[in-house]
């Protein structure tokens, strides 16, 4: 039985760790951090939790590959609850305003209200957003092990999308915006991605919430991912915490050993890392082993940006509900390099985790890039916690500002900047995700292998454009996957499932005869 390390206790090392002891391996995690999910957690303050990551989790619809393999994992359940959205989110602009509604016709109807002029391109982009639906991510395995069927299927089920693609491909979101004559829906179609994202980056995010597909879990990020720990040691899997790497070992084209930042060394038959590539290539093993397309983009900002962003939550009265997520016009404010004249308010009402007696969280974040990263790095300790106060008193400023009923009810909670991602996930620039998807620029999808080293791989939203949860979790099987045939693979999973079976008949019947042996008594 092959003993595999993990690298990082993140959804991806969450799922790698459960395929391989479903796959029956001996498995470990090793987490720098005290607790488990990466940047899917939350923590608290001032008694009320505050969430970092999940806005919408794809996956959710029953039936789908991406649903079988959250249910797998133990990140969704039988019972898991979802929030009652009913909205993807609204955009102010002056005394108007836009909401992109779950109902695709609602949506159509009130833009071509709002805006008679753009009424072909609103039926335009309505189309494409029920084409994108067809845009669905494989998660049964990687597409390296697809046949030539499994290939000429998977073009079958992505429909019209692929027009959407070809039509869409090599337009930004900016681009694409400047087809309406509408300001409200130009700014928009800027307002919940960058506005140099790919343009079908927003009709597929879109999409996967008006098809049922993108719903929010109750209980929010760090739940679900206590979930997946749960699972990892209910199957027999170890992690341990506060473990952070410090050096992966190399003999004879072989990882030997990890030595940990507390002296500890840890020995294995396969190591997979989770990490931040970045991690892995500059601080964990020797530079050389990069892969060329990793080089070209971490040396190339323009052509593969990252993204992170300058957060605020707050404390406010239960009874405010603009909408679950509102973009409004602000004063113009500068927040790192950058100088923003929009931002957004999310509340968290909708999800009792979120409520304490009659107050909610509520939430912004304002998008930061490379340069504003390269901002908040440049300060010192007390020029950043000044900043920090600074720029979070001047957010409250433009909520109040844009919703009166707010003036002298919030309580500030916290805020959090990119370096506080790089801090504590090791993230690259402070980034919650991957290299963002830009027009023209090679698409990063990789296997995770890494030539010359015979016993390690790489694993997480690093292997895959644009990153996110669903490429943590998916990327994590796989890498355990590409260990087997399909066949093996498939027989260790379903003998485990079977075993499973009898083991919860087991525990039925047992209950059954303890309620029924206290009757008879």
């Amino acid at each position: 039985m092959k003993k595999i390390v993990i690298i990082g206790g993140g959804v991806a090392g969450l799922a790698a760790g459960i395929y391989a002891r479903l796959c029956g391996m001996d498995a470990e995690i090793y987490e720098k951090n005290a607790i488990p999910g990466g940047e899917c957690i939350g923590w608290r303050r001032k008694g009320f939790v505050i969430d970092n990551c999940i806005h919408w989790l794809t996956g959710t619809k029953k039936g789908t590959e991406l649903n079988d393999v959250w249910k797998e994992v133990g990140a969704l359940l039988d019972d898991t609850e979802y929030a009652p959205l009913n909205s993807f989110f609204t955009s102010w602009h002056g005394d108007k305003k836009a909401t992109l509604w779950v109902d695709l016709d609602r949506t159509r109807r009130e833009l071509t209200e709002l805006s008679p002029e753009d009424k072909e391109e609103i039926d335009k982009f309505i189309d494409y957003v029920e084409y994108s639906k067809k845009c669905v991510m494989p998660a049964a395995k990687p597409l390296d092990m697809f046949g030539f069927m499994d290939y000429i299927n998977y073009g079958k089920e992505m429909g019209e999308f692929v027009n959407v693609m070809k039509e869409l491909g090599n337009l930004s979101l900016k681009e694409y915006s400047k087809r309406f004559k509408s300001p409200l829906i130009r700014k928009m179609l800027c307002d919940y991605l960058p506005g140099d994202y790919t343009a079908y980056s927003l009709l597929v995010s879109y999409a996967t919430i008006a098809d049922g597909n993108g719903s929010i879990p109750v209980g929010g990020s760090l739940e679900l991912s206590l979930r997946m720990e749960k699972r990892f040691k209910d199957l027999g899997g170890r992690i341990f915490y506060n473990k952070p790497a410090q050096k992966l070992n190399i003999e004879k084209k072989k990882v030997v050993s990890m030595l940990l930042e507390d002296g500890t060394t840890v020995t294995g038959d396969v190591f997979i890392c989770t990490t931040d590539t970045v991690v892995l290539f500059k601080k964990l093993i020797d530079e050389k082993y990069m892969p060329k397309l990793y080089k070209k983009a971490y040396e190339s900002s323009k052509e593969y940006p990252a993204t992170s962003g300058f957060q605020v939550a707050f404390a406010a009265d239960k009874k405010f509900n603009p909408g679950e997520t509102v973009f409004i016009d602000i004063e113009p404010l500068k927040v790192g390099a950058g100088t923003f004249d929009r931002m957004y308010v999310k509340v968290y009402g909708y999800d009792d985790t979120f409520v304490n007696g009659d107050r909610q969280v509520i939430q912004t974040n304002i998008f930061q890039s490379d340069a504003d990263y390269e901002w908040w790095k440049s300060l010192t300790k007390e020029e950043y916690n000044r900043a920090k106060e600074e720029l979070a008193e001047a957010v409250r400023t433009r909520i109040e500002a844009a919703f009166p009923e707010t003036v002298g009810t919030m309580e500030y909670l916290d805020a959090w900047t990119p370096l506080t991602y790089e801090r504590y996930c090791n993230a690259y620039h402070g980034s919650y995700m991957s290299f963002m998807t830009t027009p023209g620029s090679k698409t990063i999808r990789v296997k995770g292998y890494i030539k010359g080293i015979k016993n390690l791989c790489f694993a997480g939203q690093w292997s895959s454009q644009p990153g996110g949860l669903p490429v943590a979790v998916t990327n994590g099987k796989f890498a355990i996957q590409r260990m087997f045939s399909r066949k093996e693979f498939e027989e260790r999973i379903n003998d485990q499932r079977r075993a499973e079976g009898r083991e919860a008949e087991r525990d039925t019947y047992d209950s059954i005869a303890a309620v029924c042996g206290k009757r008879v008594s």
